[in-house]
């Protein structure tokens, strides 16, 4: 039956659109759908996404994909989903209808309730059970908001009348019809509610927040027979649904970060450096993040992730908000057509800054400003302020491992961008390795569905479709070191 079908469809759902992409044996796209979808700003700082608008989206792109490869979707062998991570979904169990918009990553609405736990010493007792800091970024905070605001909706999740989930949950329990409630480990380890050694719930900080467990889906590996598809938009019923992951540790695995010390940058929404810590949990420091990837067959393994809130972002700020630019590849041009960035410098702090440095209350700056400053500088100082982002991530990264990488494999939409490649690689002394699959987050949640069903029998050969462009660093050290400075010396000025 596996030998009659000839496709694995990877779900990709994003923070800014999804897309749907089918891959044949040879780890070649067939076809592909995208959609972006509405972003919802109700007041400042908060971000949401209506999750049926995500669903319909999903059903979109998926149609566009089989149109597109002209293939029926009885030619699916199996689905992966990756997801954009700890952004929040309750639905109601009976009705599967959302309770309230999903409150997004980005959201910063809890900051208050983040720092009264800072407040009670309470930070390194999150970080060392959960890896994580306790910042609004994460779930379980966004869960509690949502449990104390909404009238009687903490009495209807102790009668089990409510579930959580991530977006793969909420996309999951769509797919088959609500018969499956799951998650997968990596999602689970970014909700600020996973014991990372156990690699279960922690009833204690389910406790603390007064979540009740009830709520919560099941954890299983990434790589994982979690059901099969029920009659939805244009798939058949009974396609199983194979892969879970988080988008940026489906990025690594896609990349082929399979062992201790491999590493991998994406250049989305936000950037996100991880590198593979293998088996052996070490508490993180330096602003850094534990959590938890894959290994070569999809099992849990730990990692240590670095997470920068706007980088492409701030890109879409410099086109649907300053209407400086038609579109985001107009950058490259502009970044070469002047010499430098005017002394300017973008620290684009939207909605706080991340790792290393972990200031919710930030807001973003532009300094260095002079009569002579023009729009090609804020455009240039713009882009470039996502490889100095991923340059602090890196730095503290090395200095936690003490591994000294001889590479950087990067993806994602802006990885793209020849320009900010090469200042990335000037920035970090090291060469970066741009995959010609950019799409690594959509590769690595297929990759793993088609390994759980046996379409692909050995990771290591469909892994040989992949190859690299590499940026080598060219600018002097003296330099490099002084636009560093210059740098730190911004964001200084904000903390």
């Amino acid at each position: 039956m596996l030998d009659s079908r000839s496709s694995v469809l990877a779900i990709d759902q994003g923070t800014t659109g999804t897309r749907a992409l089918l891959y044949d044996r040879h780890g070649r796209i067939q076809g592909g759908g995208y959609q972006e979808f509405r972003q919802h700003f109700p007041h400042p700082g908060w971000v949401e996404h209506d999750a049926l608008e995500i669903l319909h989206s999903t059903e979109r792109v998926i149609q566009k994909a089989l149109s597109e490869a002209r293939i029926s979707p009885s030619k699916i062998a199996a689905i992966g989903i990756t997801n954009q991570r700890e952004t929040t979904v309750l639905w109601e169990r009976k009705t599967g209808r959302p309770i309230a918009k999903a409150i997004v990553w980005q959201d910063r609405r809890t900051s208050e309730l983040c720092s009264n736990l800072k407040k009670r010493g309470l930070e390194p007792y999150f970080q060392d059970r959960t890896g994580l800091v306790l910042d609004p970024y994460f779930s379980g905070t966004k869960i509690k908001w949502l449990l104390d605001t909404i009238p009687g909706l903490r009495r209807r999740a102790a009668k089990s009348d409510v579930l959580f989930g991530t977006i793969d949950s909420w996309l999951l329990w769509n797919l088959t019809g609500g018969k499956v409630h799951a998650t997968d480990a990596t999602n689970a380890s970014r909700t600020l509610l996973l014991n990372l050694k156990r690699k279960a719930w922690d009833r204690d900080i389910l406790k603390l927040l007064h979540i009740p467990s009830t709520i919560l889906p099941e954890v299983h590996p990434s790589a994982f027979s979690y059901g099969k598809t029920s009659k939805l938009g244009p798939l058949n019923a009974g396609i199983p649904i194979c892969s879970l992951v988080g988008d940026q540790q489906a990025a690594l695995y896609g990349q082929g970060c399979y062992g201790p010390g491999e590493m991998k940058n994406t250049y989305g929404t936000g950037c996100f450096l991880v590198m593979n810590q293998g088996k052996t949990y070490k508490r993180p420091s330096k602003g850094l993040l534990g959590t938890l990837a894959c290994d070569k067959e999809g099992k849990p393994v730990y990692a240590l992730e670095g997470s920068v809130f706007i980088t492409g972002a701030a890109i879409q700020w410099l086109r649907d908000g300053l209407k400086l630019i038609q579109k985001a590849s107009d950058t490259e041009k502009i970044a070469r057509s002047i010499k430098d960035s005017g002394g300017v410098i973008v620290v684009p702090a939207f909605t706080g800054l991340g790792a290393p440095y972990w200031k919710p209350n930030v807001r973003g700056a532009i300094l260095g400003l002079t009569r002579g400053t023009k729009r090609e500088h804020l455009i240039r100082a713009t882009l470039e302020s996502i490889a100095y982002q991923v340059t602090d991530v890196f730095q503290a990264m090395v200095e936690v491992t003490r591994r000294n990488p001889k590479f950087l494999k990067v993806d994602g939409g802006a990885a793209r961008n020849n320009y900010l490649m090469q200042f990335q690689a000037d920035l970090l002394g090291v060469p970066v390795l741009r995959s010609d699959m950019t799409e690594s987050t959509a590769w690595g949640a297929a990759k793993l569905a088609g390994v759980q069903c046996g379409f692909w029998k050995d990771v290591k050969v469909i892994d040989r479709v992949r190859h690299y462009k590499k940026f080598g660093p060219k600018m002097r050290v003296r330099e490099r070191l002084e636009k560093l400075e210059s740098w730190k010396s911004a964001v200084k000025r904000l903390l």
